[in-house]
């Protein structure tokens, strides 16, 4: 298995700084501050790019499992929705909610939702 990074470089105070985090792919690398981790500034922050992680993963194994299962899928879009609250004075993600959409010729719900409760157990950013 292949081992990944990403980096950060954070330059200043808090408030009045900013950084920059990229992937080790080179694929990404974007600013973040404060407003774009707290406020509704532009900019990245580390939720967004973890939401972008968990729904990239779970799109993945939801079509490996469909596959193994018989129903391979066609497409697969998921949106994760990452929520950032303050618990006992310190910022930490409470949720992770996601939205997937799919086109999977021949299956039934009861069959996709037994599937996608599966993948969510065991996509491996998930666990």
């Amino acid at each position: 298995m292949a081992t990944r990074t990403g980096s950060a470089v954070w330059d200043g105070t808090l408030k009045q700084g900013k950084g920059t985090m990229k992937l080790g792919s080179g694929a990404f690398e974007g600013p973040y501050s404060f407003s774009s981790r707290f406020e509704e500034g532009k900019g990245t922050n580390p939720e967004e790019l973890i939401g972008a992680a968990e729904a990239g993963c779970f799109s993945m194994a939801l079509s490996a499992n469909l596959e193994k299962a018989g129903h391979p899928a066609k497409r697969i879009s998921t949106t994760a929705t990452v929520k950032l609250e303050m618990v006992e004075g310190a910022p930490k993600i409470t949720t992770i909610d996601l939205k997937t959409e799919a086109e999977v010729p021949g299956i039934d719900e009861g069959k996709f939702q037994e599937q996608a409760e599966h993948t969510k157990k065991t996509c491996p950013v998930s666990v």
